[in-house]
């Protein structure tokens, strides 16, 4: 059709609404990037002198278990967003006093009167080694399951490395009382910090390893930290019973490399219970160990399994749950043996092929059988990495029927 035979064009519609939402999203947009960038340049920035900040002080054990030792704020943090790096005291297992680290992350803005409720997150095992601690990480929030959720409530969160790993101290590797402390004391530690508006409300939210922290620090708040008011707990795949874990997988490389980090752990902090490695490992077990407890979990797996792969099924020299002092010791870091009043959440991937869901269904039945309120969710589809994941909206509805 020529043009002058064409009709005439009909002048287009401006939506002057649409264009103000279409650029405050490209804005937003760009400040989400702009943010990621600035994020990215904090962390790399904070690693040049990350080292100086773990050497520990003289003074480093001299007070009270919640007392800060030091602590720094952090430049690379989560959109609208304050966070520290701290390092603090705690008890131990024999009630001796270390050292632990860990960060603390607050949201910007006014807190509510009284202060912000506390979410004490326990990671999952990362491995044992000083430079595993998440808190020395490049982004020592990548590990924190449902950061941003938790901001998005109020929360202030603390994340404890553990002892024994960034700082100096034993080697505390599923020592439940030492990582149920380690994860109570970070409370106290963010209560010291103005700016984070840390109030005594605590909920506590872990993930394999650290579901057993956090719940022997539920267990443990009644005696250890009266002050701190535990409103929930919520695990995901928790590694509550030690020796169904170990049973399970003593024939294969999760059992060689969890036993590596676990046996090596207890020999340190039970060697006056007669807990020695000759006890357990076989020779070529004990040769392989130290290569294995340097190597942190996730960036290594591969050589992990290259390491481990020769000694699987002949990596113990008898079933731990079944020869003492490792029957007994298991037994005392198995979580469940005592009741806690603060409501549970349990998550647990059906693809589980660590934690298995079995193992998990029956830790269940037990703390329901001691009156204990339990909310259990099966999770089709989750495997152990992916669980806390998974789990985040039924915790968020859990966390809102409970009023958190």
């Amino acid at each position: 059709m020529p043009p002058s035979d064409r009709p005439p064009r009909r002048r287009g519609r401006r939506h002057p609404h649409w264009i103000a939402f279409f650029a405050a999203l490209l804005a937003g947009i760009a400040g989400f990037v702009a943010v990621g960038e600035a994020r990215l340049i904090g962390d790399a920035v904070e690693q040049r002198n990350l080292a100086a900040f773990y050497d520990q002080p003289a003074d480093a054990l001299d007070g009270a278990p919640g007392s800060l030792v030091r602590s720094e704020e952090l430049t690379g943090v989560p959109f609208e967003a304050r966070a520290w790096r701290v390092m603090y005291r705690t008890n131990d297992v024999h009630g001796d006093i270390q050292v632990s680290t860990g960060i603390v992350v607050t949201p910007l803005g006014p807190a509510p009167a009284g202060g912000r409720t506390v979410l004490s997150w326990g990671h999952p095992t990362t491995g044992s080694a000083a430079d595993c601690a998440p808190s020395r990480g490049f982004d020592p929030y990548e590990l924190i399951e449902g950061m941003r959720l938790m901001i998005g409530r109020g929360y202030t969160i603390v994340a404890t490395d553990y002892v024994g790993m960034g700082t100096d101290g034993p080697d505390s590797y599923l020592v439940g009382d030492t990582g149920g402390n380690a994860v109570l004391d970070a409370v106290r530690a963010a209560q010291q910090l103005p700016a984070a508006d840390a109030s005594d409300r605590v909920v506590l939210w872990g993930h394999s390893q650290g579901g057993q922290a956090v719940l022997f620090a539920a267990q443990r708040a009644p005696q250890y930290a009266p002050e701190l008011q535990i409103l929930g707990v919520a695990v995901a795949a928790p590694a509550a019973d030690l020796t169904a874990l170990l049973s399970d997988h003593i024939d294969d490389i999760s059992g060689v490399t969890i036993g590596s980090y676990a046996f090596a752990a207890y020999a340190e902090v039970y060697a006056s219970e007669g807990a020695t490695l000759e006890s357990i490992l076989t020779p070529a077990a004990q040769k392989i160990l130290p290569e294995m407890n340097a190597l942190c979990l996730l960036a290594n797996i591969a050589t992990l399994h290259e390491i481990g792969d020769p000694v699987v099924g002949h990596f113990v020299t008898a079933d731990p749950g079944t020869v003492e002092p490792w029957e007994t010791i298991l037994a005392e870091n198995s979580a469940g043996a005592v009741a806690f009043s603060a409501p549970l959440f349990v998550a647990q991937g059906l693809d589980d092929k660590l934690v298995v869901p079995a193992a998990t269904e029956q830790f269940v039945a037990h703390e329901k059988s001691l009156g204990m309120n339990v909310d259990f969710h099966p999770i089709a589809d989750a495997d152990h990495g992916t669980i806390a994941y998974f789990a985040l909206p039924a915790l968020m509805e859990w966390l809102d029927a409970h009023r958190l």
